[in-house]
C-alpha cells in the first residue's frame, strides 16, 4: 500500500472496508442489490487522540464498526471511512 496523503486529526480514525461477502455459508451467491454494507475493516490511519484520552487502535488493526458509522471517502481510487474512535465496536 501507498504512503496516503491524509493524516486524521483528534479522535478519527481511517479505515478501509473490507469487501462484503458474496457467497453465503451454504454456497449460495449473493446478488450486489442484498449485499449489505461490510461492518468490517482494517485501520490504515489514526489521528493523534484528544488531550482527555489517547488512541487505543493503532494502523493495521482489524475492526467492527457500526452499520452506519464513518463518513465515506475516496482517496486515490480506494474507498474509505473516516470516523471517530467511539465509533468502533471492537478490534478483531
Amino acid at each position: 500500500m501507498a504512503k496516503l496523503s491524509i493524516k486524521p486529526l483528534a479522535d478519527r480514525v481511517l479505515i478501509e472496508p473490507m469487501a462484503a461477502e458474496t457467497k453465503t455459508a451454504s454456497g449460495l451467491y449473493i446478488p450486489d442489490t442484498a449485499k449489505e454494507k461490510p461492518q468490517k475493516g482494517k485501520v490504515v490511519a489514526v489521528g493523534p487522540g484528544t488531550k482527555d484520552e489517547k488512541v487505543t487502535v493503532v494502523v493495521g488493526d482489524t475492526v467492527l464498526y457500526g452499520k452506519y458509522a464513518g463518513t465515506e471517502l475516496k482517496l486515490e481510487g480506494t474507498e474509505y471511512l473516516m470516523m471517530r474512535e467511539s465509533d468502533i465496536l471492537a478490534i478483531i
